[in-house]
């Protein structure tokens, strides 16, 4: 590919960012296009606010103040946040632009001439009190697959795309009051039209990643639903058409749109065409909780509208807190703006990147930050370098001494120096960020220890040849590093190339593994990486910690009367699988003595089907059934929170009731 059109998910305008926003999509997607860009690729990489919908609405009528200044006001935050990690965005840009208006109603137009969007009336919750239709959020209730808590048009549980109406026990988000069925017209976008191509595309794309894939086939595999498109409300891009007087583009058909007035408004600037971006390779980067939006719905407008369908979509998996869900509302998070109060924004993206692969789920710990910072950037790579450039001061007036007779050593060094640019190259083309990162730092340890071996100090006064040689090989592996780390971490790979006093203003690929010549002269360090003292981690952990009694207080209270309502019995797994497309769901089999309970149970992550048969359990063995991932589930299963452990009845009998 000589072009790249990558895409960052539009960070929603009603809150500031947090780490778990960049874990999955930001920082990933700026890895890749600060890559490209150094292998002479040309970039496109654009973002923007998402800034209709209704929880912007709800926020709005609860602060008195009208949706756009509260979109504008979290716009400029999330823009400030995101600069202030360095994403190397080409432009960043809101769903309340004029432009943008224009780019979703004539997508609008055409699918409509085209066929693609029809009109129905349907029913929906409407609030006497307030007098008007509850869109998505405006109507709270509970799940009828999961018995979840749901808000609008999506469980919040397990994650599935509802009407409205299927809530159970609901309410006015604003009034409280239970609202009455209605009828209301809408345009619907024949989305269960495209579900064999769908397939298709899906089954034949090889750069999809496992996640992605697996989970959309999922939802294939249970029937495609045509989608809803409109909304009654005033907050939103009007319908253009005169008869929908009153309704809006449903805020994710106006959303996904804007990866192409975001692009446009860059082409404008520069007079380029963004279409030569997207017809080479478009690359989404998102959350995995969008993964149906992008692989599913996105991809069948775009068929709709005869265009090229996106080369890849990675989703980053979730990022946990100290062993806990983030929640916002609880204040269980770490933000941004907060964070880089205290660090730089370079450790972060390294923590960020470095503690899993993207494709699984992983979690942020104080402790264990302060443990890889210290121990990998300062200890490894900062003092490698620092040792470095010091001792070719200090013995060698500043200057790339010549090497003498290179030994067996010194060869195997400077062939693994050659050969790690092409392999951190082909991790990140890969979208491996985490492999890529993990091989650079391999490089700093080598060096480490080469240094350690050569132990140049000494041989300086007794063999100078051989601390020349020794200096020469960890210049060189410097300078590797500086340019490996850029797409990484731009901001210190710049102090190290500074230091080297190599020309920075534009940082090539290719040129990571040439040497730097003899006699070169560089310039006095400075430490790069500062080590994080443990009175700031019990300081972030103390504040942090002081949430955890709103957390603890979330479960509703209960009376007796209802507990005694509860039927627990010690049961046998007798059979058990993984869920196809989850990576934390199990489909058991569990004898209860006077029957088997099919339960679906989301200890995957604990235990692999083969660990977990034959052991015994406790079961809510009186569960309304519900479904999960279209599977039926007749119990729930006892175990903790956040560790998993299963809560086990050894030496009781099958079918024995707790009490």
């Amino acid at each position: 590919m000589s072009k790249v059109f990558i895409t960052c998910a539009l960070p929603y305008a009603n809150g500031p960012t947090h780490l778990g926003h960049l874990r999955s999509t930001y920082i990933p997607a700026d890895v890749y296009a600060r890559y490209n860009r150094m292998r002479g690729h040309e970039v496109l990489f654009v973002c923007a606010t998402d800034e209709h919908g209704t929880p912007i609405a709800v926020q709005a009528e609860k602060e008195g103040k009208t949706p756009l200044e509260i979109a504008s006001r979290y716009h400029k935050m999330i823009k400030d946040d995101l600069e202030s990690c360095n994403i190397s965005l080409d432009n960043f840009g809101r769903t309340t632009d004029p432009k943008h208006y224009q780019t979703a109603q004539n997508v609008f137009l055409k699918l409509l001439k085209k066929g693609y969007i029809y009109q129905k009336d349907i029913k929906q919750p409407f609030c006497i009190e307030c007098n008007r239709f509850l869109p998505d959020r405006y109507v709270e209730g509970v799940c009828p697959y999961c018995q979840g808590e749901a808000r609008g048009d999506q469980c919040e549980i397990c994650g599935r795309h509802l009407d409205p109406i299927q809530l159970q026990e609901q309410h006015c988000l604003i009034c409280g009051s239970v609202p009455e069925i209605r009828e209301s017209s809408h345009y619907y976008f024949r989305l269960s039209q495209f579900q064999d191509d769908l397939k298709t595309w899906i089954d034949g794309n090889d750069k999809l990643p496992a996640n992605v894939k697996n989970y959309a086939l999922q939802w294939i595999k249970e029937g495609l639903k045509d989608w809803i498109l409109t909304r009654d409300m005033e907050w939103g891009i009007p319908v253009p058409l005169d008869e929908a007087k009153g309704k809006v583009i449903y805020v994710w058909l106006d959303a996904l749109l804007e990866y192409i007035t975001s692009a446009a408004q860059w082409a404008d600037r520069n007079h380029r065409n963004w279409k030569e971006y997207w017809d080479d390779a478009a690359i989404h980067f998102i959350g995995k909780d969008i993964i149906y939006h992008h692989s599913i719905f996105w991809p069948a407008l775009l068929m709709a509208c005869g265009c090229k369908l996106p080369y890849t979509i990675i989703a980053g998996e979730y990022l946990s807190l100290e062993g806990r869900k983030m929640s916002t509302s609880k204040n269980w998070v770490i933000w941004t703006s907060d964070f880089l109060k205290d660090f730089e924004s370079d450790i972060l993206r390294y923590y960020l990147l470095v503690n899993a692969p993207l494709t699984r789920d992983t979690d942020f710990s104080w402790d264990d930050f302060q443990r890889r910072i210290n121990d990998e950037l300062a200890d490894v790579l900062g003092n490698f370098l620092h040792r470095t450039f010091t001792f070719t001061g200090r013995f060698f007036k500043g200057k790339i001494p010549e090497p003498g007779q290179l030994d067996e050593y010194d060869e195997k060094i400077l062939d693994l120096l050659k050969g790690t640019p092409d392999t951190v190259a082909t991790h990140i083309e890969n979208f491996k960020f985490r492999d890529g990162l993990v091989e650079i730092i391999r490089l700093a340890k080598t060096g480490n220890k080469y240094f350690n071996d050569k132990e140049p100090w000494k041989t300086v006064k007794t063999e100078p040849e051989k601390a020349a040689t020794c200096l020469y090989i960890c210049n060189q592996i410097s300078k590797t590093l500086a340019v490996l780390l850029n797409p990484f971490l731009p901001v210190n790979s710049r102090k190290i190339l500074e230091t080297i006093c190599l020309n920075i203003s534009e940082v090539v690929w290719e040129e990571a593994a040439e040497m730097i010549p003899v006699g070169h002269e560089i310039s006095k360090p400075k430490p790069l990486f500062t080590k994080i003292e443990d009175s700031i981690i019990e300081n972030k952990k103390k504040k942090l910690y002081k949430n955890l009694g709103e957390l603890d207080d979330m479960k509703k209270i209960i009376s007796i009367e209802d507990f005694a309502k509860l039927e627990f019995r010690v049961g046998k797994v007798v059979g058990a699988e993984k869920v196809e497309g989850s990576d934390s769901l199990l489909k058991l089999m569990v004898d209860i003595k006077e029957k088997k309970l099919q339960v679906v149970a989301g200890l995957g992550g604990k235990y692999a089907p083969e660990k977990i048969l034959n052991k015994k359990v406790i079961v809510l063995a009186n569960l309304k059934p519900a479904k999960l991932f279209g599977i039926k589930s007749e119990g729930m299963i006892l175990a903790t929170e956040d560790s998993l452990n299963i809560l086990g009845a050894e030496g009781a009998a099958i079918g024995e009731k707790i009490k």
